[in-house]
């Protein structure tokens, strides 16, 4: 389900060639490269869901050559500028974007045998239904021994733990109350039901975290 959010969720700005820029991918990105650097897969494919403006994608493909990157995106807007970054990167282990919409069940048994599932800032703008979904057909869409990496603001242990997370947390239920920040616990919960074992929850900067999850191998 595409939900419509706040426009201070996800802020991207047109730049030359069709090519959306969003400050918050251009400051993620160095921190989500040296944490894939460090727990993904150094071959296989790897699945970026809800890849956005490309930014992210384009630099994942750069620092690790050895995996072959998917970009998806349910937003065609958004596709074409990953389309563009992708044009411009020329490189072999990086595809055009697909269509997909990660929180609609169905996806996983189309995109079987991931090594690495990356997913940056989403699980606060869509519901607790659509989390469990989305992890769910990851789960399915992992071979095993695969990774799966998300990224974003959560709650810790039930609290928000700042006054920035207090504002946008409120501004996002104010707009649609089944979105906002998702607890990490209850987060680790729904992957264990899946099948998924907890490997790392990494601290990331502006109060951030990264959970990195394995599909067990054999």
């Amino acid at each position: 389900m595409i939900r419509t959010v706040p426009e201070t969720a996800s802020v991207a700005t047109p730049t030359e060639g069709g090519r959306l820029c969003a400050p918050s991918a251009e400051r993620n990105c160095q921190p989500l490269c040296n944490l894939l650097t460090k727990v993904a897969p150094e071959q296989g494919a790897a699945l970026e869901i809800a890849s956005g403006t490309g930014q992210h994608i384009f630099a994942f493909a750069a620092c690790l050559p050895g995996l072959t990157w998917q970009p998806t995106e349910p937003d065609p807007t958004r596709r074409a500028s990953i389309d563009t970054y992708v044009a411009e990167a020329g490189l072999s282990n990086l595809s055009p974007a697909r269509d997909l919409d990660a929180a609609v069940p169905g996806w996983g048994a189309a995109h079987r045998g991931q090594s690495l599932i990356v997913l940056v800032n989403l699980l606060h703008l869509i519901s607790t239904a659509e989390v469990q979904t989305l992890i769910d057909e990851a789960a399915q869409a992992l071979g095993p021994g695969g990774r799966f990496v998300i990224y974003g603001p959560f709650m810790r242990a039930g609290e928000l733990t700042s006054e920035g997370d207090e504002r946008f947390h409120a501004s996002l239920r104010a707009m649609d109350p089944e979105i906002g920040y998702k607890d990490d616990f209850d987060v680790l919960d729904i992957a264990l039901a899946a099948g998924l074992t907890p490997v790392d929850v990494v601290e990331m900067p502006a109060n951030n975290l990264a959970l990195v999850l394995e599909k067990p191998p054999g």
